[in-house]
């Protein structure tokens, strides 16, 4: 089952009660500019990654029309694979917090 980011992070938002202001003493903080800036982490995050794999793709396509060398090929490549590891690691992550959070006694 594939989990859109943005629909979680809607979601997050919706249940979270960012807007509300809290009273932190001195200071006054509502927690909708540290939830927009996590939104928006994660968003440019997704559009970087989409981003480098597209660019793979399209050296790649090149190199086969003869228009790029294998340099610019194994460089977007390598590029391309770094930021699939990442989201791969960023993945198991997650899902091993969730699965602690589970576990936790209620």
């Amino acid at each position: 089952m594939a989990i859109d980011p943005m629909s979680a992070a809607a979601a997050y938002r919706a249940n979270a009660g960012v807007g509300r202001t809290f009273n932190t003493g001195a200071q006054e903080e509502t927690a909708q500019s540290s939830g927009s800036s996590f939104v928006d982490l994660v968003r440019d995050a997704a559009k970087d990654a989409i981003d480098t794999n597209y660019k793979a793709e399209e050296v790649t396509a090149r190199a086969m029309a003869g228009q790029a060398n294998v340099t610019e090929v194994v460089t977007a490549l390598a590029e391309a694979e770094g930021t699939l590891n990442t989201i791969v690691t960023v993945r198991d992550r997650v899902i091993s917090a969730y699965q602690e959070i589970l576990r936790m006694p209620i």
